[in-house]
């Protein structure tokens, strides 16, 4: 058994998220969580809401609400939405906890006290109309490497390299327009140029990752220098330093303490497993997952993330650890882990189109959840989304894939051997003998057999679409062997013929259950419906939920988090059906969509409903 750790990445509390969102960070991540908390291991994911920076503070003026107001509505809402959409965490949490805010505080002084936290003036990019800062990512122009329209304050996406807001060239403000005014102000770099041969270090043993993340990655050391780590904004976590802490208009920067979210979060859910136990120890339980090396790590992310989670939060890890060129001494947390793997996706478009809240270009998840099965959108996510290459999005595809493969294929196949066995038998018929099967279900046995090791080597290298599309192909041979065997038909026989028929379905039905754990890191919601319609009545899979907690140094505050007691459902083996069980009548797993959708929904997005 292995530990592992699933780093989710936190989706911005400034609005619902879309499903160009979790195609990125969130049903990837819970497909090879859900997979490998069946295989058999220790499994620990989390994330939560990032809560700070400029755009809510703004956001939240434009509506005359306070920053973390809007904070809390959009953190309940985003809940809710990753609940329904199924996504099992151990805990999402949020980033304005007293628990987060003293995790980045540990995180800066350490660095600091290693000499990795720079003291630099330099020159920050401010509105001229309003006198706020523009944090880098709000200012776009052209970049000065590659001649790009449209780079990034901070980086930019299509050469790569890593950049300054007053490096771009004709550089304007993404709130108004306006060009920004430069001012100079003191703030805390990160050395990465003292980190950059420990970075490199790491990230020429990384193995498996997929190509163009380790390219990046690799081309990131090529330009490195200090990155500041502080921002001048009156909103997050105060610099925990004598003459800074104090100063209200000095902030750790947001993507300093975003990316501590996994610890601080690791810690929470550690300090809340200590409450429920009453053992003081499990306070420290988060420590399996962050000391030791023994321990595997993955974070999931959209590709545009990668800078700061394959340099930046490995830097910071590194500085805390004191293992720069300047050394130093971890702090109480001890030597904390490296990722083992960076898991990004590419892009998902719309009809061809980015998605964009402001052109209307978008389907949120909670709209898309009102309207269709979560599963069809977990399933199109995996057999279509972005896994190494930008993908896109179409009502047409969504419906075609949905009516043609969930529901003509999958859950076709479920019905028919429900209605099969519940109408000639009522229930799950005995294993036929080792003399009574016959080639044809040896082989069909052997294949859904055989789909466990295919499946989930491919899950378990992140390579999802594959998996997905071996055991769709198990679903196909397994009804293609229903068309063989043709057991309807062996109903109206003699004696002999009910008892081939009794063998067929038994098999048929370990069959269609073995396809079903296949498939439930993917479908999570409809493997408890195939699991009922096979008779059974019991908890199937990792069920998440949602719980109003309290703030653990804060009584004052609560809010809701997604958590779950898992390990409860089946294990990533084949598990012999129930001969005996009752069979119920088949109700249909999947819903099966009109055409009309397509036309609907494109008027949806054309404004015309």
């Amino acid at each position: 058994m292995t530990q592992i750790l699933s780093s989710v990445a936190w989706p911005y509390a400034n609005g619902p998220r879309h499903i160009g969102h979790v195609a990125g960070f969130g049903v990837p991540s819970d497909v090879f969580s859900r997979y490998m908390r069946m295989a058999g291991h220790n499994v620990l994911m989390v994330s939560g809401t990032d809560e700070h920076g400029t755009p809510i503070l703004v956001q939240a003026e434009q509506e005359g609400v306070t920053p973390q107001e809007l904070a809390d509505r959009y953190n309940r809402v985003i809940v809710e939405d990753l609940h329904r959409l199924g996504l099992a965490y151990d805990l999402f949490t949020r980033t304005t906890t007293r628990n987060h805010y003293a995790v980045c505080q540990e995180m800066f002084r350490v660095v600091h006290r290693n000499g990795y936290m720079v003291e630099k003036t330099t020159m920050g990019a401010i509105s001229p109309s309003t006198g706020r800062t523009l944090p880098d990512r709000f200012i776009e122009g052209t970049c000065p490497i590659c001649g790009f329209d449209g780079a990034r304050g901070d980086q930019c996406d299509n050469c790569g390299n890593q950049l300054d807001p007053i490096d771009l060239i004709n550089p304007r403000s993404k709130v108004n327009g306006e060009t920004p005014k430069f001012v100079e102000s003191v703030h805390f770099f990160l050395d990465l140029p003292a980190l950059v041969d420990a970075l490199a270090t790491w990230l020429k043993g990384r193995q498996n990752w997929r190509p163009n993340v380790l390219n990046f990655s690799l081309n990131l050391l090529d330009d490195v220098r200090p990155r500041a780590m502080t921002r001048d904004i009156d909103w997050g976590i105060p610099v925990p330093l004598p003459g800074w802490e104090d100063n209200p208009t000095k902030r750790l920067y947001v993507w300093f303490d975003a990316v501590i979210g996994y610890l601080s979060a690791s810690i929470e859910w550690a300090r809340r497993q200590a409450l429920k136990t009453g053992d003081p120890v499990d306070a420290d339980a988060w420590r399996a997952w962050w000391n030791d090396p023994a321990a595997q790590s993955y974070y999931f992310m959209g590709k545009d993330n990668i800078t700061f989670h394959s340099q930046i939060w490995p830097a910071e890890l590194l500085a805390y650890n004191g293992e720069g060129s300047r050394g130093g001494e971890p702090g109480d947390y001890g030597r904390l882990n490296l990722p083992t793997e960076v898991v990004s996706s590419e892009f998902l478009t719309m009809e061809g189109k980015q998605f964009s809240s402001s052109r209307g270009v978008v389907i949120y998840v909670r709209d898309m959840l009102a309207r269709y099965q979560a599963d069809a959108l977990r399933y199109f996510i995996a057999v279509a989304g972005p896994e190494n290459q930008d993908s896109d999005f179409t009502w047409s595809e969504f419906v075609r894939r949905t009516n043609d493969e969930l529901v003509a294929a999958w859950g076709n196949l479920v019905n028919r051997t429900a209605n099969l066995i519940h109408k000639n038998l009522g229930v799950i018929p005995p294993a036929p003998s080792a003399d009574a099967l016959q080639p044809v279900d040896q082989a069909i046995l052997q294949a859904a057999e055989a789909g466990f090791g295919e499946v989930g080597d491919a899950i378990g290298h992140h390579r999802q679409k594959a998996g997905i599309g071996a055991a769709m192909k198990v679903v196909s041979q397994v009804n293609a062997y229903l068309a063989e065997t043709a057991p309807w038909k062996l109903a109206k026989g003699d004696e002999a013929d009910r008892q081939r028929m009794s063998d067929v379905l038994h098999v048929a039905a370990q069959a269609v259950s073995d396809c079903n754990t296949l498939l439930a890191p993917y479908l999570p919601h409809s493997a408890r419906l195939v699991d009922a319609a096979l008779g059974y009545q019991r908890p199937f899979g990792d069920e998440p939920r949602i719980d109003e907690v309290t703030d653990l140094d804060d009584p004052s505050r609560s809010y809701p988090i997604i958590t779950g007691d898992y390990g409860v459902g089946p294990k990533w083996r084949r598990e012999p059906v129930a001969v005996g069980q009752a069979v119920p009548p088949a109700v249909p797993v999947f819903t099966k969509l009109d055409e009309s959708v397509v036309e609907e929904e494109l008027a949806r997005l054309r404004g015309d409903l």
